[in-house]
């Protein structure tokens, strides 16, 4: 067990874990975007921002990312703190006006609007659903390519594979924008993505008629699990 200061309060956690994890024990609320407890943080969208001193030094750093070490403390309310998430924020609320996430954390926030105007987005680049497919159902049908010196695209981007995607929707689930949604109609599911709109063929409930998964999806977990085709030929309610 490690321990540091958080706002003046004394936190005490297991070693490995990050200053956001650290300010979550001790009820100490860092706003968040681009964060799930599930995957692996990046910190890319920059709101839950904190001021570390440690060694007579002080930075500003994003805290699900800034491993939890002893004896440093942590500022969640500094004035540095709060102007680098106030400015972070206001990017993603230039970005995304019409989101209800984004608009509600942004009123939480104290930003009614931005100051700025940006060209609009529905993806905010936050590639939660990058790491959901890579890190949970392990297809790695999404990919984030980033724009750079010696690279040919102008903007950085999140794409979706048709050949590798399965069409569960965990992306849809994960998505804070709703830059990617699902809808299930008859025997299709259509998942619109930044990419454009993929279209997935649901198995039917040889029982009960019901449409409930898409084939692409069922055949992986058959194939991954080492399990028949036909044991999935009725929905979860009709094998009870």
């Amino acid at each position: 067990m490690i321990k540091l200061t958080i706002d003046d309060q004394v936190v005490e956690v297991k070693d490995g874990s990050t200053v956001l994890e650290a300010a979550n024990e001790a009820k100490i609320r860092i706003p968040t975007i681009c964060y799930h407890e599930a995957l692996t943080p990046n910190g890319s969208c920059r709101v839950c921002v904190v001021e570390i001193v440690a060694n007579g030094k002080s930075n500003l750093t994003t805290a699900c990312t800034y491993p939890a070490e002893a004896g440093i403390e942590v500022r969640t309310n500094s004035e540095a703190a709060i102007t680098a998430r106030t400015l972070a924020m206001e990017l993603l609320l230039a970005q995304q006006p019409h989101s209800a996430g984004i608009t509600a954390l942004a009123k939480q926030l104290g930003i009614e609007k931005p100051g700025f105007i940006l060209k609009q987005d529905e993806c905010i680049l936050c590639q939660l659903c990058v790491r959901t497919c890579h890190e949970i159902v392990c297809v790695d049908a999404i990919t984030f390519h980033a724009k750079g010196k010696d690279r040919e695209i102008d903007e950085a981007s999140i794409v979706h594979s048709r050949e590798k995607c399965i069409g569960c929707g965990s992306c849809a689930f994960i998505c804070p924008t709703e830059a990617i949604t699902m809808n299930d109609a008859g025997d299709s599911r259509v998942i619109k993505t930044p990419s454009g709109d993929m279209k997935f063929k649901l198995k039917k409930c040889k029982i009960c008629g019901t449409y409930w998964a898409p084939e692409k999806q069922i055949e992986y977990i058959a194939k991954i699990s080492g399990t028949s085709i036909k044991e999935y030929d009725r929905c979860f309610d009709c094998r009870i």
